[in-house]
């Protein structure tokens, strides 16, 4: 992409109004899948979309050995290739595998279409100065110093390059500050997974292949505002450095950029699904004790199901209660009261109910008794509810 000119005071007009952004009134934008799932076997990181930055018409960043474009696309086809060799139960998507123009909202849509699991962006740093260099990891957010806007601004200047590109992105300006501090209001629900997964690749950069760590910041780039996953752009070096545009230049630089990637996602992977076997493990064992606290009952607390009603006592044979065996009485208000079946949990009591007036018995009910003294069903509910 083309490397615009950085206006200063535009860097500093963003710092200045980021401290009051939340005056700024808040306009609709769109909300990210954020909603709870389920734990089950489905759950975890089994689909990542590998994007490689730039692309056709649109070189990157510009080195004296190579453009941004083709360093990102080798080392994203060799990141991603590591990953579908030595974890067989993650399908890899990329944004693109050749030399071609995609536009950044075309590749979010990539991934949200993909219901992926986790977005990788990789890029490659420039800076006016050939002195800087170092890896470093970006998630969605404000940048917090003029410096680390400039990595935003450039990399989102590619959108100029799009078609009816103001209406695709609601009129955003790459270099207006009034677009970041609107950017800034959306508040990612997969934040603290994309910091995991950034702090993991800058961990992999530092101690297995001694690149200089510039960290994981927070910045504002489009490519990450439009995924609904996990998501990190990753800049794997400064291709304006000497000594870096070598590395990056070379084949097996390439490649220990790329299994570092692997190997944070290999272990990010770990993590994420270890939490999710506790979390489903914590919610079996809370069940569990549920159960067996529902099916210990109340001590004292009995259901039964009360079959009829009459004002003198009827001999408890089953010849008189329509084969029933075992029917009790108990006398309430000047009537005796027949009832049939003894049981501490509800349920078990609605069903022998439902036999009961299958039996004959259509107007049969429910009873509660607390001690052998009769209580309401809803404050024997009650006291179940209670007990849990």
């Amino acid at each position: 992409m083309n490397d615009p000119k950085l206006n200063n005071n535009i860097v500093l007009r963003i710092l200045l109004n980021a401290s009051a952004f939340i005056f700024i009134s808040v306009f609709i934008i769109s909300s990210l899948n954020a909603s709870a799932q389920k734990v089950d076997e489905n759950l975890g990181v089994h689909i990542v979309v590998i994007d490689a930055g730039h692309g056709g018409k649109d070189g990157g960043t510009v080195g004296k050995l190579d453009l941004e474009k083709d360093i990102a696309l080798s080392v994203a086809l060799k990141a991603g290739k590591y990953i579908e060799d030595n974890i067989k139960d993650v399908e890899v998507i990329y944004t693109r595998t050749t030399d071609v123009f995609i536009e950044l909202f075309e590749r979010a849509r990539i991934a949200n279409r993909a219901k992926a699991d986790l977005f990788i962006s990789i890029h490659v740093n420039a800076f006016t100065n050939p002195s800087p260099y170092g890896t470093g990891s970006y998630v969605m957010g404000l940048a917090k110093a003029g410096a680390n806007m400039r990595a935003a601004i450039r990399e989102n200047s590619s959108i100029l390059l799009e078609d009816n590109y103001k209406e695709r992105y609601e009129n955003f300006d790459p270099q207006s500050p009034e677009s970041y501090i609107a950017m800034s209001l959306q508040q990612s629900a997969f934040i603290n997974q994309s910091l995991d997964f950034a702090s993991k690749v800058q961990d992999q950069f530092r101690e297995r292949i001694g690149r200089f760590d510039r960290g994981v910041k927070q910045e504002p780039f489009l490519v990450l505002h439009q995924t609904t996953m996990p998501s990190v752009l990753i800049e794997t070096g400064f291709i304006t450095n000497p000594e870096e545009a070598k590395f990056l230049h070379s084949e097996i630089g390439q490649d220990y950029l790329a299994s570092a990637i692997y190997r944070a996602f290999k272990e990010y992977k770990l993590g994420i699904e270890e939490k999710l076997e506790s979390s489903f493990q914590m919610a079996e064992k809370i069940k569990q004790e549920q159960n067996e606290q529902s099916n210990k009952g109340i001590d004292g607390l009995v259901f039964k199901v009360q079959i009829a009603t009459s004002s003198t006592k009827i001999d408890l044979s089953p010849s008189n209660f329509k084969g029933l065996n075992n029917v009790e009485v108990y006398e309430a208000g000047g009537l005796f009261r027949y009832t049939y079946g003894n049981s501490s949990k509800m349920e078990e009591a609605t069903i022998l109910q439902e036999n009961v007036r299958k039996s004959g018995y259509k107007d049969a009910f429910i009873v509660a008794f607390l001690n052998g003294t009769r209580i309401s069903v809803g404050e024997a509910n009650k006291l179940i509810d209670k007990a849990l």
